[in-house]
């Protein structure tokens, strides 16, 4: 497949806001993780574009790109700077430009929950941001979090002034440096970082405001666990983030980290766990995949901090799934390109079955079995699935193996 079939017209696109949700069309890539801001990320990245564009990724989430306390990007303090550890403000347009030309969308990671200031004001805390662009004073910094604003509208991140998107002049800003982003710099996706730092109302303000052509929100919080490990019911779990993209005006989609959390479990012998007492896929997927982005790992959960990894001797299982079925996939850096060639070219075999069989978001999904050691699923009306070691293929001479490897197989009509 050459680069220019990515996606559909951008012209199209550009005008319709929804038209990217709507299609469902997407495979993500996060093109980065903890540690790469020590490999001149920028210039990195711009010489892997071909690469990420032949593979048929249609948007690649950046890590942050202004100026921040802490060279991974996540403190961030003068907005307006596009120099950062990753790269200089010149190199990062190149590496945009590049995109540009291969029809890779340029996806920013928005840091605004919180911001690290530059003076102490109101109680000795660093929470002024004089003698840089957006000099906030204490008003823009929660009142939980050592500012002179309002209560949080979300939970607190700790150790850093988090900001009150409660004030109108923050707001405003923030939209403005959210326009510039886009039409300035040419980021064209968001993704919102700790979204459950602060209300949805204010994402669907902002995506309002900056009209990017997809965003995805990090609202991430402990699935259900018991004595014995975890629940086979995560309905709690996968509605609040249901919740979160309601409240955002259905604007933004979310990643499914309720699929991440019952999936890096099932892998490991029970596959049981994939199909809810409803009969469908048990995470957010199963109940809203035109707004779920499925993963394995990202630069928490995985990488150097590995904070809640999945088995890294299922990974292809992982990916058998998530780019077999509903939902939007988002394959990771550490999977796609540290992982070897050969599971580069069969994470790329896979996506390849998903274009050319034209699954997407909505597409239907039959659960045939979840049994301890199988998983079986018939996807859209001509693809098929299993991951496990237990023996299954489907019925009928019309299906031919598209695909298999160690603990799974796909067949196509």
């Amino acid at each position: 497949m050459g680069y220019l079939s990515n996606g559909f017209d951008e012209r199209n696109q550009q005008n319709d806001l929804g038209a990217v949700v709507r299609s469902g069309r997407e495979i993500l890539f996060q093109a980065f993780n903890w540690e790469s801001h020590k490999y001149d990320w920028w210039r990195n990245l711009e010489m892997k574009v071909p690469d990420i564009a032949k593979c048929g990724f249609t948007s690649a989430w950046l890590p942050p790109a202004t100026h921040s306390f802490a060279p991974q990007g996540y403190v961030p303090q003068n907005l307006y700077s596009l120099n950062s550890s990753y790269g200089s403000e010149h190199q990062l347009r190149a590496l945009l430009q590049k995109m540009k030309q291969y029809k890779v969308r340029a996806m920013a990671d928005i840091v605004i929950n919180h911001r690290c200031g530059t003076t102490q004001g109101h109680g000795g805390m660093y929470n002024r941001y004089d003698g840089i662009p957006l000099p906030w004073d204490e008003r823009a910094v929660t009142s939980c979090t050592g500012g002179l604003g309002n209560q949080s509208t979300g939970d607190n991140f700790h150790g850093f002034p988090n900001i009150d998107h409660s004030q109108q002049f923050v707001r405003k800003d923030i939209t403005a440096w959210l326009q510039w982003l886009r039409n300035s710099v040419g980021f064209q996706d968001f993704r919102f970082d700790f979204a459950r730092g602060y209300s949805a109302k204010y994402v669907k303000e902002y995506i309002e405001g900056a009209k990017p052509l997809f965003s995805v929100g990090e609202y991430w919080d402990s699935c259900n666990y018991n004595g014995h490990g975890l629940d086979y019911n995560q309905d709690s779990h996968r509605q609040r983030v249901i919740n979160w993209i309601d409240g955002t005006g259905q604007l933004s989609t979310a990643f499914d980290f309720t699929t991440k959390g019952i999936l890096q479990e099932a892998v490991k012998g029970q596959l049981w766990r994939l199909r809810d007492p409803q009969g469908k896929p048990p995470g957010l997927m199963g109940w809203w995949p035109s707004r779920t982005v499925t993963f394995l790992d990202n630069h928490d959960t995985g990488s150097t901090q590995a904070h809640w990894p999945f088995p890294s001797n299922h990974i292809l299982e992982g990916y058998a799934y998530i780019l077999t079925h509903p939902g939007i996939p988002s394959v990771f850096y550490d999977h796609f390109y540290d992982g070897g060639d050969s599971i580069h070219d069969k994470i790329v075999k896979l996506m390849d079955i998903r274009k050319r069989q034209d699954i997407h978001s909505r597409s239907s999904i039959r659960i045939m079995e979840a049994q301890p050691n199988l998983y079986s699923a018939i996807i859209g009306e001509n693809l098929c699935m299993k991951i496990g070691d237990g023996s299954w293929c489907p019925t009928g001479r019309e299906w031919s193996l598209a695909t298999c490897g160690h603990g799974y197989a796909v067949w196509q009509k």
